[in-house]
């Protein structure tokens, strides 16, 4: 079992904190609560709810965002907030009991979408699936994270698998048209949510990856032209490529040489128009935005 460990981040909203944990909370979704009669279904909640200055709790996947009173600043709780969590977490505590969501049977739509790389397509649903976009290349690296990847490439034309906030992308073999077996994998990613059954177990050991296609997660460590260079990714890159079931990451900024470089994930992974999209309009959009702060973006397939 993987030692829960939990990193502080700040926010735009003084009174909100985000405790950030390397492993999963909960199977999607999200969970809000404002007093402790509220988390009924939440051990966890109940007990920040003790501490005289919590005033809402919202849990998500891989990270637990904290709210307080004014009676106290988070300078001054924040750390011991993080080690009760990191004990409680560790001594195996109950973040939510999901029993009675799933029970309900949720109303899951799946749908599927052409994306401009033929070898790939998204599939859409109405249900959240992580907090942090995870890729797989192969049964082996989902076996060890991602029980509905895993199950994915039990397809025997399965290639590649991206989940990311609400939508499954697949890249195939050529062996078969999407036109042969979108219905049957939009079946089979439906009826696995609609089970109830667990989409990612665990996220990724990304210090074990390849260096060479490391993603650097942007933080609040991040400042000046890199930082910038997030901001703009995250407001007018992402919701684009996340259209066509695909993600823009943001790896690292070159000071001396001017030269950004951005990880393509999911559908724009060897994508034939991915070159034309990074240079058209990623790398003009920070020209344009950044001005001479930028000589080139480049890019690395996921």
């Amino acid at each position: 079992m993987q030692e829960v460990k939990i990193t502080v981040q700040e926010t735009t909203n003084n009174t909100i904190i985000k405790f950030n944990t390397n492993t999963i909370l909960i199977n999607g979704g999200s969970y809000e609560y404002s007093n402790i009669d509220d988390a009924k279904n939440s051990p966890l909640a109940q007990q920040l709810f003790y501490l005289p200055f919590v005033k809402k709790v919202f849990i998500t996947a891989n990270f637990i965002a904290v709210q307080r009173f004014d009676i106290v600043e988070w300078s001054d709780v924040q750390d011991e907030v993080a080690s009760q969590l990191e004990s409680y977490l560790n001594d195996d505590g109950v973040v939510v009991n999901e029993e009675t969501r799933t029970s309900k049977k949720e109303a899951i739509e799946v749908y599927a979408e052409v994306t401009p790389n033929p070898s790939v397509m998204k599939f859409g649903t109405n249900k959240s699936l992580t907090q942090r976009d995870v890729e797989y290349k192969n049964i082996d690296e989902a076996s060890k994270s991602s029980p509905l990847a895993q199950a994915i490439f039990n397809f025997p034309f399965v290639k590649e698998v991206f989940i990311s906030d609400n939508y499954v992308s697949i890249t195939k073999y050529d062996m078969v048209e999407w036109n042969e077996v979108f219905a049957e994998v939009r079946t089979f990613i439906r009826e696995y949510l609609v089970s109830g059954k667990t989409i990612i177990q665990e996220l990724p050991n990304q210090e074990k990856e390849d260096s060479s296609n490391k993603v650097e997660q942007p933080s609040i460590k991040l400042e000046g032209i890199s930082a910038q260079i997030v901001d703009i990714l995250d407001e007018y890159i992402k919701p684009a490529v996340a259209g066509d079931g695909g993600n823009i990451a943001f790896r690292s900024y070159d000071e001396t040489n001017k030269v950004v470089s951005v990880i393509l994930q999911g559908a724009c992974s060897g994508c034939p128009s991915s070159t034309a999209t990074l240079k058209n309009g990623i790398e003009n959009l920070l020209k344009e935005m950044l001005p001479n702060q930028i000589n080139e973006v480049v890019a690395i397939n996921g």
